[in-house]
């Protein structure tokens, strides 16, 4: 089981935390955190982008000029996409680019990011967040301290207001909950602090149940066989 050190916010070391196998001990799976952030990034989307065709462009729909004798090419309107302010051919058109991933894929490109980053030294684990009142310039203060100076990503509770409100404007710096974890902000972020709760809820939430054994399953009772009873001879 990996082990990581417990610090303050002071950058005191308190103690040592012991992370689950199955959410912080899993295998690499690129083409599985792949697959993972390309759903992240098509459901994302807006798929707002449109072109207009000859039917959405203004201009008259008259012939312009007869179809034979001018000597020129024929024509049938202005708005053809041949002409200058015609319209658009084969363009985007607003559409829906998010589709579905299965939850089990979800969670496992999450485990193996997440074991991926205890395997680089970038998870720190803190015993709590606490701030007395919401401001900037501490939490700046305890990033410095601990040492955490690239992009950052907090997970920790969402009750916790003053430290969400503090790092709010400090533009490396992301706090989320265990339910808001992405692959995507947890491949961005260069850090990944993580509170005592936290991790614990992330073994809970992401915890696999594969490696569990099967509990014992109780053979039921051999029903008897039916005997054929034997006929009864007949009189002679």
């Amino acid at each position: 089981m990996p082990t990581v050190k417990v610090h303050n916010l002071k950058n005191e070391e308190i103690g040592e935390v012991q992370l689950s196998d199955a959410v912080f001990g899993a295998p690499l799976n690129e083409a599985l955190i792949h697959a993972a952030v390309r759903n992240f990034m098509a459901n994302g989307r807006q798929g707002t982008s449109a072109t207009k065709t000859r039917g959405d462009v203004s201009g008259s729909g008259r012939k312009l000029w007869k179809q034979k004798g001018t000597g020129r090419a024929r024509i049938a309107s202005l708005r053809s996409p041949l002409w200058k302010g015609g319209g658009n051919v084969h363009g985007p058109q607003p559409r829906d680019w998010s589709y579905n991933m299965p939850k089990k894929m979800r969670q496992g490109a999450l485990r193996s990011a997440l074991s991926a980053r205890v395997r680089e030294g970038n998870v720190f684990v803190i015993e709590a967040w606490s701030m007395d009142k919401p401001k900037t310039k501490d939490f700046s203060t305890s990033l410095g301290k601990l040492g955490l100076g690239g992009k950052t990503l907090i997970v920790d509770s969402l009750e916790n207001e003053n430290l969400i409100l503090s790092a709010r404007n400090v533009r490396h710096a992301k706090v989320v909950n265990s339910f808001g974890l992405n692959i995507y902000d947890l491949l961005y972020h260069d850090h990944l602090v993580l509170s005592r709760d936290a991790a614990t809820e992330l073994e809970q939430l992401l915890g696999s149940k594969s490696g569990e054994a099967p509990a014992a399953v109780e053979e039921a009772p051999a029903k008897p066989k039916r005997t054929r009873k034997p006929k009864k001879e007949e009189a002679a």
